[in-house]
């Protein structure tokens, strides 16, 4: 922490505030007593606000740096697994072969639901959209785990945590499975984490689903490279709910709601919305040059990032498995064909490179999803599943710091200014 002030002048009053120094990033003033001056900053969207401390995730925006817990995601998705990123983003350090494995086991005993979970799921129409019901039934998970949700309690706390990053995959691959018709598959301790989840989505009881070893990684690498992103929006949510004491999944229903917004999580949707607008491989130069008209509302979805300025560190290793999935799968769908030609032409165009729109990981993990049979509006969901141990993560930092206090943001008012009311004859 640093020791020099920032003078604000306020009038003909000047303001003396604490200059924070964090390990890495921008330096913080210090607002927290700025109220009682008679003053509040107005930061719409809190895009240069510190809203918390915390030692989980750091991003540097401008050299495209991404770190969790000091680690840099490109070394994680290359050289650990997702559950390996689960237990170091929730104790703050890389486990051990024991501790991995007691882990690992921990969270396998947890990934089968309560059965009664199942008449939940009944109640949504069959075509309900898959994110209402993963809101639903996450929420309604507190009403099984009643015992065990004293949120000043360290263990009961990663005890929900746990949970929620085993479960999350079931429930998820529930909203699948009645969103078409068939049974729901019961999870197998046999399998890995991205296995298990693979064989609840596409296997049936009438044959067994095969699943490959270059689908499972790139699924494995999909939930690492979204298991946290700093302070994003459905983080800031699941915060901001626990900060008023709300139960563990209470808290992760409202980030799943958050991340349903479509400027969040359905990046990699819009994806495949914009490859199905483009159709062929011969149209292609005509939307680049859409792309490139500013008069044309037209963007390339995928490209570029809004937080990421030089390039997004996630997409090189995801680009990785695209190309390994498709080359194992050899699949031949127009969309596909659309989405390789469209990144070959954006990583040669000299246009590209200079506005920094290279493919982002949500281009990349769009195509593996369309390219293992993962529908649209699951995206998201599978976002939500990855983003679980993120969150949970911020839920369970934040509640193990002196004093916190319940989140209330002020507000510039601009309406009107007192005015006395005219009774109406009734």
């Amino acid at each position: 922490m640093a020791d020099n002030k920032a003078i604000l002048k306020a009038g003909d009053a000047e303001i003396e505030l604490p200059i924070l120094s964090g390990v890495a990033g921008n330096d913080v003033i210090d607002i927290r007593t700025l109220g009682s001056s008679g003053y509040f900053t107005y930061d719409p969207g809190f895009m240069a606000t510190g809203s918390c401390e915390s030692s989980i995730t750091f991003i540097d925006g401008a050299k495209g740096v991404l770190l969790h817990r000091g680690y840099s995601i490109e070394e994680l998705a290359r050289d650990a697994d997702y559950l390996e990123v689960c237990y170091m983003l929730l104790h703050d350090k890389t486990p051990n072969s024991e501790e991995y494995k007691a882990f690992k086991d921990t969270i396998t005993r947890h990934t089968l639901v309560h059965d009664q979970v199942n008449n939940f799921f009944r109640g949504f129409r069959r075509d309900a959209h898959p994110m209402a019901m993963l809101c639903g039934t996450v929420g309604a998970m507190s009403s099984f785990y009643h015992d065990d949700l004293d949120i000043t309690d360290p263990e009961q706390r990663l005890r929900s945590a746990y949970r929620l990053v085993a479960k999350m995959p079931t429930l998820v691959a529930m909203c699948y499975k009645y969103n078409i018709g068939q049974p729901f598959v019961y999870p197998r301790n046999d399998l890995t984490y991205a296995e298990n989840f693979l064989n609840m989505m596409f296997s049936v009881p009438a044959e067994d689903y095969k699943i490959t070893p270059a689908v499972s990684k790139a699924v494995d690498r999909i939930f690492t490279l979204h298991a946290d992103h700093e302070q994003n929006a459905s983080t800031s949510t699941v915060r901001l709910a626990g900060s008023s004491g709300a139960n563990p999944y209470a808290c992760i229903a409202a980030g799943v709601a958050s991340l349903w917004g479509p400027a969040h999580g359905g990046a990699n949707e819009a994806c495949l919305t914009m490859l199905q607008e483009i159709g062929s491989v011969d149209r292609i130069p005509e939307f680049i040059a859409r792309a490139k008209d500013k008069a044309d509302p037209f963007r390339l979805m995928g490209f570029g990032h809004r937080v990421y300025k030089n390039f997004d560190p996630r997409a090189t290793v995801m680009r990785e498995s695209c190309h390994e999935v498709l080359s194992e799968l050899n699949i031949d769908d127009p969309l596909l064909n659309v989405a390789m030609e469209l990144e070959k032409i954006a990583l040669s165009d000299p246009y590209f490179a200079e506005k920094k729109l290279f493919p982002n990981v949500d281009f990349y993990s769009g195509i593996i999803l369309k390219a293992i049979g993962i529908p649209t509006n699951m995206f998201t969901c599978i976002f939500a599943l990855a983003r679980t141990v993120g969150w949970v993560s911020h839920w369970h930092e934040m509640l193990s710091q002196p004093g916190q206090k319940i989140g209330r943001p002020r507000q510039l008012y601009t309406g009107e200014a007192k005015r006395p009311y005219n009774k109406i004859d009734k």
